[in-house]
């Protein structure tokens, strides 16, 4: 046993030195070889720790990225896993399946591109330019795809102390974002020729396509292995419970896989439903307590003095959150992009330095208003970060004065 953790140990060690030497601008051919004969002996699980300890060592996100795109590049014809044992409607299937999705989507999208390319100087690109659109659109579902990852599969890797891989695909997820945004824009300016059109095909449209198609690949290769290696049948089944508040991406799972029986979490508690909890100014019970929060027309996530999350709000919110964040750092909650600006807000809080932070964002028409809040103990003992989000576009709107009771129509009641 011992020579295996050991080898397995230099595998991975050699493989973090290749890496770093095509990111030091080696010569791909110059380390197949050497490559080759490591991957063929790992298995998903330590081309993940690799990435894990290369970023322990303290090499950005974003470096990592970059090297692995060209590792990925490098090895795709080798590392091949064998086909995943799972059954029909498996959250793994889906996963493979929606893929699959994409792949086709991807492939009609490089069809009309070319078509693009292939216009006549002064012809008219809208009839191309219509069926770009509509295909890119069809693209943008893979959101759900990544949002899925990033909130449900990625926190489940988290519990096992697996974090590199989902850090260095989001960092990709938000990169594929944004070059679907960039070829939305482009496509929507008319006055664009097809000159101007071809461009676009060559340069951020052929990129975001590699993007999104290797981000496919690595995930049959590498993620769902490391996590059917990793993961239990109730925290499979967990995903899958929860998958549906997110959405399918381009195809709808199938329905053959029944999960075991959910097994309530062995440190739940619950009062009972006339014990209250006794509060300075009064006392509520659970009921109580539970229908206060969702009717409060403002979305709550609390995070502890050891920077994990402890609560958030149900009801109709401006950002989701999926149960599976409970017990996960924040940081890990976060793009890679936006993770200094969590650690400035919880580092200044901490500290005294602040008690309060706050953003504002147009998002999707509506003008979003986030809150950070420092909570302390009566010592002003740190506990926590309070995140408080509010949708101020009606507020925003409002003019005069209302001072005769009239009730919204439904749906309207809350700002």
């Amino acid at each position: 046993m011992s020579e295996l953790i050991n080898n397995r140990a230099k595998r991975i060690e050699t493989l973090k030195q290749i890496i770093q030497q095509l990111h030091r601008g080696a010569n791909p051919d110059s380390v197949r070889q050497q490559l080759t004969e490591i991957v063929q002996q790992a298995d998903a699980g330590e081309i993940a720790a690799m990435e894990q300890e290369i970023i322990a060592s303290g090499v950005p996100v974003e470096e990592i990225k970059s090297m692995c795109d060209l590792h990925a590049r490098v090895v795709q014809d080798i590392l091949k896993n064998p086909p995943l044992d799972v059954p029909p409607g498996h959250p793994a299937d889906t996963i493979r399946r929606e893929n699959a999705a994409i792949r086709e989507v991807c492939a009609r999208i490089r069809r009309v591109m070319d078509e693009v390319r292939s216009l006549p100087e002064g012809a008219s690109p809208d009839k191309a330019r219509l069926a770009w659109r509509q295909t890119i659109n069809e693209l943008m579902d893979v959101d759900k795809h990544y949002r899925r990852k990033e909130d449900l599969f990625f926190s489940m890797l988290e519990r096992h102390g697996i974090s590199g891989p989902s850090k260095v695909m989001w960092a990709v997820h938000d990169q594929a974002r944004e070059g679907l945004k960039a070829i939305q824009e482009a496509l929507g300016a008319e006055s664009l020729a097809a000159g101007d059109l071809a461009v676009v095909a060559d340069t951020i449209g052929k990129d975001t396509l590699e993007i999104i198609e290797n981000m496919t690949s690595k995930e049959e290769d590498i993620l769902l292995p490391m996590m059917l290696q990793a993961l239990t049948d109730d925290e499979w089944a967990e995903i899958w419970t929860q998958s549906p508040n997110y959405g399918w991406c381009l195809v709808e799972p199938a329905q053959d896989y029944a999960p075991p029986p959910s097994v309530e979490p062995s440190h739940k508690a619950r009062l009972s439903r006339d014990e209250a909890l006794v509060f300075p100014t009064g006392q509520l019970n659970f009921d109580q307590l539970k229908g206060i929060f969702a009717a409060m027309p403002v979305d709550i996530t609390f995070v502890d003095a050891e920077d994990r999350v402890r609560f958030f709000s149900e009801g109709d919110r401006i950002f989701s959150r999926s149960k599976a964040i409970i017990g996960r750092k924040v940081q890990h909650c976060h793009p890679p992009a936006s993770v200094n600006v969590v650690e400035q807000i919880v580092s200044d809080f901490r500290s005294g330095r602040q008690n309060v932070a706050e953003f504002w964002i147009t998002l999707q028409g509506k003008f979003v208003h986030i809150r950070y809040f420092a909570v302390r103990d009566d010592r002003g003992q740190y506990l926590g970060t309070l995140e408080v989000t509010q949708d101020l576009t009606r507020i925003r709107a409002l003019q005069g004065e209302r001072r005769l009771l009239t009730y919204e129509s439904s749906g309207e009641g809350r700002p």
